[in-house]
């Protein structure tokens, strides 16, 4: 994946498009950036950098993170297909 930044308010005039390749691609960066931001608070837990402790176990975030990526990995593939830009 090319880093590319993207904040999710960015995404909501197209998550409300009738183009449902624009809605996709909100969708997609939707997740890209919540699963970004997942995983710096994890990575930042492991090291014992973050400024809070998680009311749930650390495994189930990074069980939630990686279900995050495959879902990531679906949209990818299916963007490739359907020739939607991401």
């Amino acid at each position: 994946m090319a880093k590319k930044k993207i904040e999710l308010e960015a995404t909501v005039e197209e998550m409300l498009s009738d183009d449902y390749k624009e809605r996709f691609w909100a969708e997609y960066w939707q997740v890209r950036t919540r699963y970004e931001k997942l995983t710096a608070m994890i990575d930042k837990y492991l090291v014992g950098k973050l400024d809070f402790e998680p009311d749930c176990p650390i495994q189930l975030l990074m069980t939630q993170a990686s279900y995050m990526r495959m879902y990531m990995q679906v949209l990818e593939a299916r963007a490739k297909i359907e020739k939607i830009k991401l």
